[in-house]
């Protein structure tokens, strides 16, 4: 099945393994190819490595992937006009990676707002994906809370530039934002 995209930007977020993934992934593949997943997650360990690869059996060939944990606006830049759709999964762990790598790629404040400024200028629809972590309670260290409230700054930001906002729930979408897309 294809469609139009009904947006520019889709946003999805939720709680870990409540279904932002899959659903992301269904809404890609209802728009045409080329396909190109990024993924923001490293193999640093074997787990991980277990993960990644899994993900990857269920994309399938029909996708290309770009494993990019720092660079996601200058990634999305090279890649726009290149495809049908891009999904982005996820937002969090990016936002992990700029936290725990040195700042070669600027503060993780400003590398969010320069990847809203990124947003805005794409031709190619963009699925986002991100983890909802604000629900639970406030985090024992400054590095924690860091991260908390970057992640809820960016989601903010994102979803005031979607066209389409879904907060995922036990497999379910709940639209916060724009037309249900299936």
């Amino acid at each position: 099945m294809s469609i139009v995209p009904p947006f520019r930007v889709a946003f999805l977020s939720g709680g870990a393994k409540s279904g932002k993934s899959t659903l992301a992934q269904r809404w890609a593949e209802a728009l045409p190819p080329p396909r190109l997943y990024v993924a923001t997650g490293e193999a640093l360990d074997e787990e991980m490595a277990a993960r990644i690869a899994h993900h990857q059996r269920a994309r399938g060939p029909q996708w290309q992937t770009w494993e990019e944990p720092l660079a996601l606006a200058a990634v999305l830049h090279e890649a726009n006009g290149r495809y049908g759709v891009i999904l982005v999964d996820c937002l969090t762990l990016w936002l992990s990676n700029l936290l725990t790598h040195d700042h070669q790629f600027g503060h993780p404040e400003s590398a969010a707002d320069q990847f809203c400024k990124t947003l805005e200028g794409l031709t190619t629809p963009i699925i986002l994906v991100s983890n909802e972590v604000g629900w639970g309670i406030v985090p024992e260290n400054s590095l924690a809370r860091r991260f908390r409230d970057l992640a809820g700054r960016l989601n903010q930001q994102v979803a005031a530039l979607a066209d389409v906002a879904v907060l995922v729930v036990s497999g379910l979408p709940l639209y916060l934002k724009g037309r249900q897309i299936l």
